[in-house]
């Protein structure tokens, strides 16, 4: 069955969701690139993370957070999570079709395209790199471009972004552990396939310099789509007629947690200091 969405226009916002803060980082391209459109961001952080999570249960929970921001109005929604992108927006497209609905997916296709070495190093949350998407995502490039890509699943990753530790001992323990591997194994690119996981690009390079065995002559590089998806959605709204050309902009944020936690975030992670309301969806 497909939902009805109020009636939009240009000055409508758009909408950006995700299991918890790590959306932002998918929010700060699209605030950089449409600086005048109106944004709402969504942080389900009372559910996350999504990553261990059931498939039908992640999309079940896409749908209702869906549902609230198109019910706020939104002219377009971006589905700022890896895993909720490969496991529910077919169903999200199916149940407001025609709307401009953009998914993130790990950079793979851009992490062949770089890569010296032949091998990248694919970071992500276990319900990402188990989904039947991207393994047949993976195996396409693979197929394509002939590269070899190293699969580390991040336990405990999202967990520590959400709490804002960045950069403390716990965190850089677990990126020793997910990240030194990959580099053991002749990685020589490394493909952030969270939204939170550019959040603690500078622990990862951090390690990489570390890393006792790194050639510094043969830098690392690492992939963020963020900015892709930024530009995919202004393609999108630009062919629909629907750009609000100028103005101030207004930026909402709504969380299923605590409110001074998502505002904190926005302080922190981006300097933004938007109105922010705890609901129940």
């Amino acid at each position: 069955m497909t939902q009805s969405v109020h009636s939009v226009n240009a000055e409508s916002p758009i909408g950006v969701f995700d299991s918890g803060v790590g959306g932002l980082s998918v929010l700060r391209h699209i605030h950089a690139q449409l600086p005048h459109e109106h944004l709402i961001y969504f942080a389900d952080s009372g559910h996350a993370p999504y990553g261990d999570r059931e498939e039908e249960w992640v999309v079940q929970r896409s749908l209702a957070v869906a549902a609230f921001l198109f019910g706020q109005g939104v002219k377009a929604l971006v589905v700022a999570c890896n895993t909720a992108t490969v496991a529910a927006i077919k169903a999200i497209r199916a149940q407001w079709p025609g709307m401009p609905i953009v998914g993130v997916e790990p950079g793979l296709k851009p992490g062949a395209a770089v890569t010296k070495s032949g091998k990248v190093g694919v970071l992500a949350t276990d319900r990402t790199l188990h989904s039947a998407k991207f393994l047949a995502l993976r195996d396409q490039i693979a197929g394509a471009t002939g590269a070899e890509f190293l699969l580390q699943p991040c336990i405990g990753l999202v967990d520590q972004i959400e709490l804002g530790q960045l950069g403390c001992e716990g965190t850089m323990a677990l990126l020793e552990q997910y990240v030194v591997p990959l580099l053991d194994g002749g990685a020589d690119t490394l493909v952030l396939g969270c939204t939170h996981y550019p959040f603690v690009e500078q622990s990862i390079r951090q390690v990489v310099a570390r890393h006792a065995s790194h050639d510094p002559d043969a830098p690392v590089t690492l992939i963020d789509t963020g900015d892709a998806v930024a530009r995919q959605l202004a393609r999108l709204l630009e062919g629909a007629g629907m750009l609000r050309p100028a103005g101030v902009a207004h930026l909402r944020g709504y969380t299923t947690a605590s409110a001074a936690v998502l505002a904190e975030a926005f302080r922190a992670l981006l300097a933004l200091t938007p109105q922010v309301e705890a609901v129940d969806v």
